[in-house]
């Protein structure tokens, strides 16, 4: 049987944190920057957990994370 393949995608994007959490970058941070406020851009800033909704399809992506 062949290995499965994971979205690549996915796998560049999405980390799975010791705790069995899945690690993403925050959304809305790359351009028109100048429009958005500074305490907005401020809590973009560094990266959260993927809603626990969303989490059955991402480890769908990554099977062998």
């Amino acid at each position: 049987m062949p290995k499965m393949k994971s979205k690549s995608g996915a796998a560049k994007r999405l980390k799975i944190r010791a705790g069995g959490s899945i690690k993403r970058s925050q959304a809305f941070k790359r351009h028109i920057l100048t429009k958005k406020t500074t305490k907005n851009k401020r809590h973009l800033r560094g990266t959260t957990a993927v809603h626990e909704t969303n989490v059955k399809q991402v480890r769908a992506m990554l099977p062998y994370a």
